[in-house]
């Protein structure tokens, strides 16, 4: 059977290149005489796979050697308590809420401290990305902790295409959604941290880049798990317990496919090309509509729906017959959705785009 163009919002689609190379490697991982999946993470095959993923993740996102980097397990959600019980010491912070994810994610931190809504989209159907410019003064008037954004918005297709200024107070990013498509300056940050399986590996992986001061000597919650204390998982190399041994070796593998692509740059050139076959379409459709602003469009989910429920349901199974999945959007806003992310080729944006016309000549 064909491989299908795939573009779903995660888990997404792999580089066919890595998926031999790990069938190849399945059953003797380079002469183990064992798979990567029977293999003692204390071991020295072991040991060098995971080193050498953190080595290459750091030359790919030229990451300061004041970060530490950990591959924990719980995915994203975990993060949500994980950030607001490591950092929240003085017990206030600032969310930014765009959508589904940051929402949830201030929610949880409400467990742990004072939270302040800094700027948010709901009111536009969070269309877009708000206004930042109050985000620097509240900085400035209040001593908070942090300040929280989810940087790329999965389900709405928005991201943010500039940094709110913070000032002094650490910037936290989920940045799971445009992890690696393009460079970011990581000392812009305090934290950022990802869910591995949109552009770095597969679920079950978490990668969390932090600064050495947000370390500290420990949680700032005496009832933090020890499994979420960061300083815990930072002496232990992220290996406290068994990590996701194999969804680690997977995650180092991609970071190697993404170097050897020619690095972020390179990237980013090819998905702002992707993005904008279909940002283009969209712009001159009288059948589909695009969900964000054009200010606010994300470079790795581009959001779109048709007049009616009918029509969209019409478009997606259309687009199962030729091939294409994963392009339904997510169950809160209906519609439709494509996620470029870094291993969806050309070809499939473009074959994506190609039935998206043919549907518009049989529809307008």
């Amino acid at each position: 059977m064909a491989r299908v163009y795939n573009f779903s919002a995660g888990p997404s689609t792999l580089p066919e290149s890595i998926l031999t190379e790990v069938q190849d490697e399945l059953l003797d991982y380079r002469g183990a005489g064992m798979s990567v999946l029977e293999m003692s993470h204390r071991s020295a095959a072991y040991t060098d796979i995971i080193e050498d993923a953190e080595a290459t993740l750091r030359r790919l996102m030229a990451i300061p050697d004041n970060y530490r980097v950990l591959f924990l397990q719980g995915g994203a959600t975990l993060q949500f308590a994980g950030i607001p019980m490591n950092l929240m010491r003085r017990g206030r912070a600032g969310y930014l809420v765009t959508g589904l994810f940051s929402r949830l994610a201030k929610e949880e931190a409400e467990k742990y401290g004072e939270i302040e809504v800094l700027a948010t989209s709901e009111a536009n159907g969070h269309d877009r990305i708000p206004d930042l410019a109050p985000v620097a003064e509240r900085c400035r008037e209040t001593e908070l902790d942090y300040v929280y954004i989810c940087q790329n918005n999965t389900i709405y297709g928005t991201q943010f295409h500039e940094l709110p200024d913070t000032g002094e107070t650490p910037l936290v990013a989920d940045v799971s959604s445009c992890f690696l498509m393009e460079p970011i300056d990581v000392s812009r940050y305090g934290l950022i941290y990802a869910g591995a399986q949109k552009n770095g590996g597969v679920a079950g992986v978490t990668v969390i880049i932090v600064r050495d001061d947000l370390v500290g000597d420990g949680p700032a919650k005496a009832y933090c798990p020890s499994y979420m204390s960061y300083r815990r998982q930072a002496d232990a190399r992220s290996m406290m317990n068994t990590p996701n041994t194999f969804g680690i070796y997977l995650s180092g593998k991609v970071f190697r496919w993404a170097e050897a692509e020619g690095g972020l740059a390179a990237l980013e050139a090819r998905n702002r090309k992707k993005a904008a076959i279909l940002y283009d379409l969209l712009n001159k459709s009288h059948v589909f509509r695009s969900h964000a602003e054009p200010a606010s469009r994300s470079i790795a989910n581009v959001t779109f729906r048709c007049a009616t429920t009918e029509l969209d349901e019409a478009f997606i199974a259309g687009a199962r017959e030729r091939g294409i999945e994963g392009v339904r959007a997510h169950r809160s806003t209906g519609g439709m959705r494509a996620s470029i992310y870094n291993a969806v080729t050309l070809e499939a944006v473009e074959a994506l785009a190609a039935y998206m016309r043919d549907f518009e000549n049989d529809h307008r």
